[in-house]
């Protein structure tokens, strides 16, 4: 069996009466492609903000390559080869987008072991398609651009697990697809672990080999696409007649 890259052990996370992540448990393994689903609310990202250390937990575990890491910052994770994205690309516009990549870079470390594909700025633009804009201010691109800028920064710290949070949402259906096909050849040429949150469901349906769904704060079904598709729970908590 591969490794697990990060463990979560009843993890939960309460905003003062409100619980956001209601004891979720999910093991996350080497070379693994998992997708995240769920409604509006159902503490999708609040997940993703307790496993990469942005959230501080209630209660329950994180276990990131052997290491228990609760309550530690956010670069405590990184160091250990968590990296991420947010639904709302975090970009330095008034730098180049060489600039922002040499940013992760310095972020990790020249020092962190990395593959051939993530040797320097040139390499890591080259790899997400954004090798032609290198010089242009990150702010002078396009949105879809800038989100593949903020997965090319994630990839410069040169991480084992890498979440991404949305980086579909507001692309055409084109752009969607694109976005797949380099999610999958990032996890596939980088030997990268992939956890991916997205509402376009069909997409992400088509490329990941696992999926997590949460509903109301819990998991309520982590199966291959086919299972959880055919899942009763989430069809009446989230899917409906549509995938169906």
């Amino acid at each position: 069996m591969t490794t697990a890259l990060l463990e979560a052990k009843d993890v939960t996370v309460k905003f003062g009466g409100l619980t956001a992540v209601d004891q979720v448990n999910a093991t996350f393994r080497e070379g693994e492609l998992v997708g995240i689903i769920g409604p509006n609310g159902a503490g999708k990202t609040t997940f993703f903000n307790a496993i990469s250390g942005v959230q501080a937990l209630s209660s329950g575990q994180l276990v990131v390559q052997g290491d228990r890491l609760t309550g530690r910052a956010p670069h405590v994770f990184s160091h250990h080869g968590i990296a991420r994205t947010f639904q709302t690309p975090r970009v330095f516009g008034d730098m180049t987008v060489e600039a922002n990549v040499r940013f992760g870079l310095q972020f990790a470390g020249r020092g962190r072991p990395g593959t051939g594909s993530l040797r320097n700025e040139a390499s890591i633009l080259g790899l997400i398609g954004l090798d032609k804009q290198a010089g242009l201010p990150a702010a002078a691109i396009t949105p879809s651009q800038q989100r593949l800028l903020e997965i090319g920064m994630a990839l410069a710290t040169r991480p084992r697990l890498l979440l991404l949070d949305e980086v579909a949402a507001g692309l055409t259906e084109s752009e969607v697809e694109a976005m797949a096909r380099l999610i999958r050849r990032l996890r596939d040429e980088l030997s990268l672990c992939v956890v991916w949150i997205e509402h376009a469901v069909g997409t992400l349906l088509r490329h990941v080999e696992r999926v997590l769904v949460l509903h109301q704060g819990r998991k309520i079904a982590d199966d291959v696409p086919s299972a959880v598709t055919a899942n009763l729970e989430v069809i009446e908590a989230y899917l409906g007649d549509e995938v169906v």
